[in-house]
């Protein structure tokens, strides 16, 4: 399998892909000249992806010449692991574009569901504020994050707590995908609390960056002794 995996560093090298998914950090300063060189590098009948978990693919779209072949190819974190990938239809988007990337994801064995385009789309629209009152609560002292974590993995089910899913798809992108969503809706539970603004600031980006919330260990794997809670 490998040996059939080239590595480059350089973009014309994607020139003859039939689809390109760019999946750079969650700023938009950093996706739309990419996507840009994209459609300038790629054939025009062929598909350009991006795996934005916040972003409106609209506003990527839209800066191409071609923004029917752009459709959102939403991967979930940790992706060898969740089966779930969205695929984002955007105003322009062509009808072909959104069914050769939900055919693609079906040959990877993932379970693709379609969404219109807005910014979080369907799981982000619903997660991020559960993280972002979690985070609030842990923030006001109102409960230790062990027992925060505890409540939703006990008390409704979910595979991990809040926190602990900060932490794992990075407090950064956290914070990227709560910004996006806010400046969309204008709601106060997408704003990210102060607590994880400063938490960025410090470097504590989650797992890996070896602390978070909790503290990892070198691979990111595992959890180090509980530290002192937040005050």
């Amino acid at each position: 399998m490998l040996a059939r995996i080239t590595f480059t560093a350089d973009p014309k090298d994607v020139a003859g892909a039939d689809m390109v998914i760019e999946a750079v950090p969650e700023i938009l300063d950093l996706k739309v000249p990419l996507i840009k060189e994209l459609d300038e590098l790629v054939s025009p009948g062929h598909v350009i992806g991006t795996n934005t978990s916040s972003i409106p693919i609209a506003e990527l779209a839209g800066t191409v010449q071609h923004p029917g072949r752009v459709a959102g190819v939403h991967f979930f974190s940790p992706v060898p692991v969740m089966k779930l990938v969205e695929i984002v239809v955007a105003l322009d988007t062509d009808p072909e574009t959104a069914d050769i990337a939900f055919a693609f994801a079906e040959k990877l064995g993932k379970h693709p569901i379609r969404t219109k385009d807005r910014s979080g789309f369907i799981v982000n629209f619903l997660l991020t504020g559960y993280i972002m009152a979690a985070i609030r609560m842990y923030e006001e002292g109102f409960a230790s994050r062990e027992d925060i974590d505890d409540g939703m993995r006990l008390g409704a089910g979910h595979p991990m707590g809040p926190l602990t899913t900060a932490d794992m798809v990075g407090l950064d992108i956290v914070y990227s995908v709560g910004n996006s969503m806010y400046e969309e809706f204008k709601r106060e539970e997408y704003a990210p609390p102060p607590l994880l603004k400063r938490m960025i600031a410090a470097g504590r980006l989650g797992r890996k960056s070896g602390r978070g919330f909790y503290e990892y260990d070198k691979r990111g794997t595992g959890l180090r002794p509980p530290a002192a809670r937040a005050r």
